[in-house]
């Protein structure tokens, strides 16, 4: 990733409260986030947001918040399911004993975020580099699975718009256990006619 200016996080989001830092722990983690090479911006003192890219979530939009205390960690996973509301929370709460300085938790309308605060002795090239690394990681893991479950029906719906009007597939073939239950024969004649076509990426 090229370092410069990061675009917004999820729409609506602002950086956590708790901003004012003391300029020492402020400067270091600038200049850290520089040396790391990643896309980052300080819409506010003390606040970073920094674009980590995936593979399955192709972007993941991270604040780092160093506050007086602590380094803060927030990062918009996915919106509030549509469905087997049940089955989606446990599938990400069983992931909570295996993560490294963040967990997953639920804003006040639903949503899904990892989140996190460290002590400010966090703040150096290896522990930033490697909870970064766990974001990106524990985001993009995650993703399809969680969508599987949480959205399945709007994933179908999906998929049968773009076969009926001859879309590209190509961003759906991580769901084929919901769209393709029997190998997907028509999956692939649609596919073949809209394969040179650019598709719009997930985020």
């Amino acid at each position: 990733m090229t370092a410069g200016p990061a675009e917004p996080g999820a729409p609506g989001r602002q950086p956590p409260a708790n901003a004012a830092a003391g300029a020492d722990a402020v400067a270091t983690l600038s200049d850290i986030l520089a040396g790391l090479g990643v896309s980052y911006s300080e819409p506010q003192p003390g606040a970073f947001l920094v674009r980590l890219e995936g593979q399955h979530k192709l972007v993941t939009m991270t604040w780092l918040i160093a506050d007086r205390h602590s380094l803060q960690v927030e990062a918009f996973f996915c919106r509030q399911p549509d469905e087997n509301h049940a089955e989606f929370y446990r599938f990400l709460l069983e992931r909570g004993s295996r993560m490294f300085g963040v967990h997953f938790a639920l804003d006040p309308v639903g949503d899904v975020h990892l989140v996190g605060r460290l002590p400010l002795a966090t703040i150096t090239p290896e522990e930033v580099d490697r909870l970064l690394g766990c974001v990106l990681s524990y985001s993009d893991e995650n993703f399809d699975q969680a969508l599987m479950i949480g959205f399945a029906s709007s994933i179908r719906r999906e998929y049968a718009w773009r076969v009926k009007r001859g879309e590209s597939l190509a961003n759906l073939r991580a769901f084929t256990r919901l769209t393709e239950p029997d190998g997907g024969g028509q999956a692939a004649v649609a596919g073949q006619a809209a394969a040179a076509r650019p598709t719009p990426g997930r985020a």
